[in-house]
């Protein structure tokens, strides 16, 4: 077995065992939304806790939940009702900026591709996988600051990169695609409940086997 075989097996092992330990992320937890919610609500989270995102968004879209409402604020209205959110200004900006394009260019409808999505304000990568992921079931990866963090060598081990981008391109040809929408839920629930930056909850952690930090640690006692 080559070194890649290796690390695959590993992270597909890891995935299996993460699989019935995970809790709901927010979009799974509000999967019967509108994409265009969804799309929201991942936008807003940029940078955001989900729990202060949650109570916000759901006030919001109990009164704004299309492009069309959105239109009707100005930009300013709107960061009334996201403040709390972190760079409220500039999401505020990117909602008014984007329902617009989806009015005039999508029919009010979320595109369903990475280059449509892409092009709309505020959308990056990591938000364009949520969606693709998600809202669509398309294979994606969506990297955020817990899978960065998690599958790289500090901890996982899986792939040595330095920007989220990065490991992206990585985990995409280290992780079969039939697996690639597994990996945001699951290492996002446990990087969240678990696997925390400082002070990782090792004793708690149904993976260390398969980890370089807890290895590192106990090398050390």
């Amino acid at each position: 077995m080559s070194k890649k075989q290796k690390i695959q097996s590993n992270a597909l092992q890891v995935l299996d065992i993460l699989k019935p330990l995970a809790g709901k992320t927010m979009l799974e937890e509000y999967k019967h939304r509108s994409p265009f919610e969804l799309l929201i609500m991942t936008l807003l989270s940029a940078r955001t806790k989900d729990s202060t995102v949650i109570p916000i968004a759901l006030n919001i879209f109990q009164t704004h939940n299309t492009p069309e409402h959105f239109l009707t604020l100005t930009e300013q209205q709107i960061q009334n009702m996201i403040y709390g959110i972190g760079f409220h200004r500039t999401k505020a900006k990117h909602i008014k900026q984007l329902s617009q394009i989806l009015i005039q260019k999508y029919k009010s409808q979320v595109p369903g591709t990475m280059g449509e999505l892409l092009e709309l304000p505020g959308v990056g990568r990591k938000t364009a996988s949520c969606i693709l992921s998600y809202v669509f079931n398309v294979p994606a990866i969506a990297v955020d600051i817990h899978v960065h963090r998690i599958t790289n060598t500090t901890r996982l081990n899986w792939i040595n990169t330095k920007t989220p981008e990065q490991s992206e391109t990585a985990l995409k040809q280290l992780i079969p695609k039939q697996r690639w929408n597994q990996i945001n839920s699951l290492i996002v629930d446990h990087g969240q409940r678990i696997c925390h930056p400082r002070s990782p909850n090792c004793n708690e952690c149904a993976i260390t086997n398969f980890c370089n930090y807890k290895k590192s640690k106990s090398s050390k006692i």
